[in-house]
């Protein structure tokens, strides 16, 4: 994230950068103080969007706040079926690409969308007559549906500066998944959300790793809603079943690996909040001329 930001200083920020002090040391300090705060206020306020938070996630935040780590960040972010990972996902990068417009900072950010690699099985619906049948015979809720090695082989060639067409899978009940598809460039930021974000044969592609936690009753209710959009019709009690019984076994398991635990019932807004005070540090650190610190 910083690589790009510090290229669109100018030469008074530059110079106001180096009067913060040549001791990176204290400046991670002073940046970890701060994101500490702020971290606690919200885990300590009422309906918070954290259910757990990792203290080596602060260190190397501030790493990348800092320009100490100069290289792009990537982020991952898993949860079951209907937990409002990709509604988060969409938050934090609105909320950022307001902060990239306001400071003119090109590529910010760049999602993949893990769901785009599933492999394509438009024969098999066709072969079974509809989605709904196809359903039933194939099982969707297993990291081996999705082409996850090759998810991990675009970011890794994102966060070394390279460009990438990414698939493009077509969730609308076809099962056809589209390869080279959508042009993604270099960011300072690789987003990525999906059922198996956080499993084997990808984690280790990011630096921070996200889990959204979300109660049955919830997760529940947002499924059937979403089913019936998805003309998954009479199937959608088993599929429902087996995506919870998957979920325990594929899913569930990968909140170990997980830096941060949200929660998927909080308010939107407070997603939005949070980031924005994270980016308020961003702001002092590197767009405004001021002493942090003495």
């Amino acid at each position: 994230m910083q690589n790009t930001i510090t290229n669109t200083f100018t030469s008074r920020q530059r110079t106001s950068f180096k009067c913060l002090g040549n001791d990176e040391n204290n400046l991670i300090q002073f940046i970890e103080k701060r994101l500490t705060a702020i971290f606690q206020e919200e885990i300590d306020s009422p309906n918070s969007i954290f259910c757990k938070v990792s203290k080596r996630v602060i260190h190397r935040m501030a790493l990348f706040i800092s320009g100490c780590t100069t290289r792009s960040c990537s982020i991952g972010i898993a949860g079951e079926t209907a937990s409002g990972k990709s509604t988060i996902a969409f938050d934090i990068i609105n909320t950022l690409e307001a902060f990239a417009q306001e400071y003119c900072i090109k590529d910010l950010i760049t999602r993949i969308n893990t769901d785009d690699y599933y492999y394509d099985r438009s024969d098999m619906v066709k072969a079974a007559g509809s989605f709904a049948e196809f359903a039933k015979h194939y099982d969707l809720d297993v990291p081996e549906a999705l082409e996850l090695s090759l998810m991990k082989e675009h970011i890794k060639e994102l966060l070394a500066g390279k460009n990438v067409y990414l698939p493009k899978y077509d969730m609308s009940g076809t099962a056809k998944r589209t390869d080279n598809v959508t042009l993604a460039v270099p960011s300072k930021i690789i987003i990525s959300e999906g059922l198996f974000t956080l499993t084997e044969k990808v984690v280790d592609a990011f630096d921070f790793k996200i889990y959204v936690d979300v109660s049955q009753n919830v997760q529940k209710e947002r499924f059937y809603k979403r089913a019936s959009e998805r003309n998954l019709g009479a199937s959608v009690d088993e599929v429902y079943k087996n995506a919870s019984d998957k979920a325990k076994i594929h899913i569930h398991p990968t909140v170990e690996n997980a830096d941060i635990i949200l929660s998927g019932e909080a308010d939107r807004e407070a997603y939005k909040s949070f980031i924005n005070k994270i980016l308020n540090v961003v702001r002092d650190v590197h767009f405004k001329s001021v002493l942090l610190y003495s």
